[in-house]
């Protein structure tokens, strides 16, 4: 893949996170605040004051997720962001975080 072309994938990919934790405010499932700068997407949740932080890595064509949990490296094959370690995917380690953090 070329590096616009992950540019783009990179994109679209930080666009859907923010729109899912918009959503997922909106319909009163967590008190988050996103922050965009640049690659970095950050999500804060009010009321503990922990972060998700979702960016992109260009140089490795990886994005990258970190939260309490840990940090976790994906890669594009085709279709879906899945972990380099243990090929869980990206959207649903998000769920599986958001929850943990969100309690």
């Amino acid at each position: 893949m070329t590096e616009s072309e992950f540019l783009v994938l990179a994109e679209t990919c930080l666009r859907q996170v923010e729109e899912l934790f918009e959503r997922a405010f909106e319909n009163d499932e967590y008190d988050v605040e996103c922050s965009r700068s640049g690659n970095v997407l950050t999500v804060e949740f009010v009321d503990n004051g922990s972060k998700i932080i979702v960016n992109s890595q260009a140089p490795m064509q990886e994005m990258w997720l970190a939260a309490r949990s840990g940090g976790f490296h994906y890669k594009y094959d085709g279709q879906h962001w899945l972990n380099t370690r243990d090929g869980s995917e990206l959207f649903a380690t998000l769920s599986r975080v958001a929850q943990e953090q969100g309690r």
